[in-house]
């Protein structure tokens, strides 16, 4: 039956194990247990003794060992087992034992080179023990991190302090010393010292002992003056039996990377910048309040080490392999070495928790400090040479490497590509809408071509918010993201990981990203002219440059409440019949392609504008009242003998409703209509953009009729049906379907005034009269996730309008998603 052992702190009980029964001549021969108050050894330990000495004495080899000292062989022999894990009574005398000995002078010394030092000597050493166990011939190559410029000077410095400690170690392991006492005196040694330097110290002397055997033991075979030191130190011998000795090398192995873990943790404690954590943090005093602790019982298992080293080639192999046989002392050696890695395992376990809340800690310092200088960097009273310390800011400090990829040649390039030039910008998550880019590309390229052989007026950066944590990105989102880089023509951040987490909160709490693209537009110097151009871009692409509110507000003096306004960009034909458009018709030149043929068959032109044609655009998503519309529509125009087009441009949201019912419209020959989802999408996010725009002026709230018919038309365009009847580009009425149908179907009650007052008037008044009766309910939809104004009024009456949380399915997984407004 397994025996218990509890050998202190942080570390459970462990089921010790026994002898080989049939290789003892007595069952007292069993490994005595550890126990914490300090037991006195059991009496059987004599005839151990007396046991081992006749059995050695029959055996040259082994006699020749025990003639150097019986007593000290036996004490190497049980070494920390006689003693126990713990010799003092308490653990808490123990350790106030140990800081009696804590008397730092304030001197402080840099471990770092040393430490690196010691840790290819160790891992070297380490591996080298597998390399003899498993008999193969293959040498590991460590870095070398121990060049730095004083790392002569901090050796010399320290170099009798470490001889000191391995004499130390190497004496009082022959003598077969107490470990506790043994651990005592270095600590004695060291009293002047930190915690670190201690731990790194008493490495340091013992990588010198322990790397000294394991090169001896790697090179004797080839350097005779190796192979004559190695056979005085017996290795020759005992190398040749060392598939026996597997268990105990193995826990000699795992304990020195034990000690070694714990000794870079301490080490790095004590590296936290005290700018970023002060020692009262909860994390940290937590963890200097176990570093004494940790340090003792590294430099504990420093000694059982050099104990089991001295034991080794001391003894020679003949004695150690029949002890093995006749008590499996060799098994209980490994296991005491196990139970101590276990040890600094549960220690080391619980300094690295709290060394990595430290960084959290740490790191949420810098993030703070990082999002302060940003809103420093960025305050527009601040002037700057140029916009280098800005970008820098925003993508990539660092000069080793280039974070920019060039879309046109598919190179990477420095951030000084945008020096002192006008850059946009582009931030967007991963999930950018296709139709959303497509026009962008083309307003990009257009632009290019149009100032070929030019400067460029601007430069676009498009910047990747992706949640990342700092871990790498997963397979899928990398492809996600190579994939939408490689359609882009602009400049591009070369990998999402080079946006660290207060640049995302900075764009995300002062430039209002929330999902959907945004264009923020930097001058020459850095400085921010807009938050948000992109939706200065749908509605007047590039002619809008530079992109200033002042060149929103002289942009919008020049508009009117026309159809020219709303059809702006969508449709070339209708720019070429309308000549006081304002935007570019290369804003539509993304989709001209593929939609020419659209563009044939939607046959409104310029002479039907200048020759007084009727249009109505109209919208909706019930077929039911579509069919009465158009009918009644056409009996109104027959009646009246006027010109009448109608174009059917769908509705906000239900994207795969609207497909349906425009493909209804065709066959069925009812009207024009756009049948590619991308027209519909690109006027709704004009409607909207110019909605925001004005929301960003301040002007949501202005009773002008640009205001307030964008207002009604995206609030009609989210439900119901709709329609905007204009003469030419003159916008007569623009109604909800509930009353701009019973005005058509009414005609016979208003003709009679059509004599008198026109057609337009009449229809006017009669329609204005039905919706003073019934006012259709106005509601504007934001995401969660989008800048909402604190208030709007309705553009029906005016008021204020309540505020209530909605949840809205549409049922259409295939659509663009539902927002009503980008930020």
């Amino acid at each position: 039956m397994a025996h218990l052992t509890n050998p202190g702190p942080f570390h459970p009980s462990i089921p010790r194990p026994l002898h080989n029964p049939a290789s003892a001549p007595a069952p007292a021969a069993a490994p005595p247990q550890v126990h914490d108050h300090g037991a006195a050894p059991a009496n059987h330990n004599h005839d151990h003794l007396t046991s081992t000495t006749q059995l050695h004495a029959a055996t040259p080899g082994a006699s020749q060992a025990l003639m150097k000292s019986p007593s000290a062989t036996h004490a190497l022999i049980r070494g920390d087992r006689t003693t126990g894990m713990l010799t003092m009574s308490d653990d808490h005398v123990m350790m106030n034992q140990i800081l009696a000995t804590h008397a730092p002078d304030g001197r402080d010394v840099d471990v770092r080179p040393l430490l690196y030092l010691v840790e290819d000597i160790l891992n070297r050493a380490t591996e080298h023990v597998d390399f003899i166990i498993k008999g193969t011939q293959a040498q590991i190559e460590m870095e070398e991190k121990a060049q730095q410029a004083n790392y002569i000077a901090m050796l010399e410095a320290l170099t009798f302090t470490i001889d000191r400690i391995a004499c130390e170690l190497s004496y009082k392991a022959l003598r077969g010393s107490d470990p506790h006492a043994t651990t005592t005196v270095i600590f004695s040694f060291l009293s002047s010292y930190a915690w670190d330097a201690k731990l790194v110290l008493s490495l340091s002397a013992f990588a010198l002992n322990y790397g000294e055997f394991w090169l001896l033991a790697q090179i004797y075979s080839t350097n005779q003056l190796a192979k004559s030191m190695a056979i005085l130190k017996q290795l020759p011998s005992l190398l040749e039996h060392t598939a026996p000795l597997k268990p105990r090398f193995n826990a000699l192995n795992t304990l020195i990377r034990t000690m070694m873990d714990v000794t870079r943790c301490v080490v790095e404690f004590k590296d936290l910048p005290s700018m970023y954590i002060s020692p009262d943090a909860p994390a940290l005093a937590s963890a200097m309040t176990l570093i004494p602790t940790a340090v003792y019982w590294t430099i504990r298992s420093m000694v059982a080490c050099a104990t089991q080293i001295s034991s080794l080639t001391s003894m020679g192999h003949e004695y150690v392999l029949l002890v093995h046989l006749m008590y499996g002392v060799l098994a209980t050696e490994s296991w005491e070495l196990s139970t101590l890695a276990h040890k600094l395992q549960n220690i080391h376990e619980h300094l690295r928790k709290q060394l990595n809340l430290c960084y959290q800690h740490i790191e949420e310092k810098k993030d703070v400090d990082t999002f302060h200088m940003l809103l420093k960097l960025f305050d527009p009273n601040v002037a700057h040479i140029d916009n280098m310390k800005h970008l820098k800011a925003l993508i990539y400090a660092g000069d080793d490497k280039l974070p920019l990829l060039d879309g046109a040649t598919r190179r990477k390039v420095g951030l000084e590509v945008l020096r002192r030039r006008n850059v946009l910008l582009l931030i967007s998550s991963l999930e950018f809408s296709g139709d959303e880019l497509a026009i962008l590309e083309q307003i990009y390229s257009d632009t290019r071509m149009h100032e070929a052989g030019m400067q460029s007026h601007y430069e676009v950066v498009w910047i990747p918010v992706v949640e990342h944590s700092g871990v790498p990105l997963s397979e899928e989102t990398r492809t996600r993201f190579e994939a939408l880089r490689s359609s882009m023509p602009w400049y591009s951040v070369e990998d999402p990981l080079l946006i660290e987490k207060p640049v995302m909160r900075f764009i995300k709490e002062i430039w209002h990203f929330r999902t959907k693209p945004i264009l923020v537009v930097l001058d020459p110097r850095g400085k921010v002219l807009s938050q948000n151009a992109i939706h200065m871009m749908w509605i007047w692409g590039s002619a809008a440059f530079p992109f200033t509110s002042y060149e929103e507000e002289k942009l919008w003096s020049k508009e009117t409440w026309q159809l020219n306004l709303l059809i702006d960009g969508i449709d070339p034909l209708i720019l070429d019949w309308v000549h006081t458009c304002t935007i570019y018709s290369y804003v539509y030149a993304c989709i001209h392609a593929y939609y020419m043929q659209l563009i044939r068959d939607f046959e409104l032109n310029l002479d039907q504008i200048k020759d007084g044609k009727y249009i109505f655009l109209y919208g909706g998503d019930d077929m039911e009242w579509i069919s009465k519309f158009i009918a009644s529509a056409r009996t109104v125009a027959s009646a009246f003998g006027i010109p009448l087009e109608m174009v059917y441009v769908g509705k906000s949201n239900k994207r795969e409703q609207v497909k349906k019912v425009a493909a209804i419209i065709k066959e069925r020959k009812l009207s024009h209509c756009w049948e590619d989802p991308a027209m519909v999408w690109f006027f709704w996010t004009r409607l909207e953009s110019m909605m925001f725009s004005k929301i960003q002026l301040g002007r949501a709230d202005d009773l002008d009729p640009i205001v307030q018919g964008i207002k009604k038309l995206l609030s009609y365009g989210r439900e119901g049906g709709w329609a905007v009847l204009s003469e030419g580009s003159n916008i007569l009425v623009n109604g909800h379907s509930t009353t701009v149908l019973p005005t058509l179907v009414d005609h016979v009650k208003w003709r009679g005034n059509v004599a008198e007052k026109g057609f337009n008037l009449s229809f006017i008044e009669y329609h204005d009269q039905l919706h003073n009766v019934a006012h259709p309910c106005c509601r504007f939809e934001f995401l969660a996730t989008t800048k909402a104004p604190e208030s709007i009024r309705c553009p029906e009456c005016h008021r204020v309008m309540e505020k209530h949380t909605a949840f809205v399915c549409c049922h259409d997984e295939q659509a663009i998603p539902d927002s009503l407004f980008a930020s």
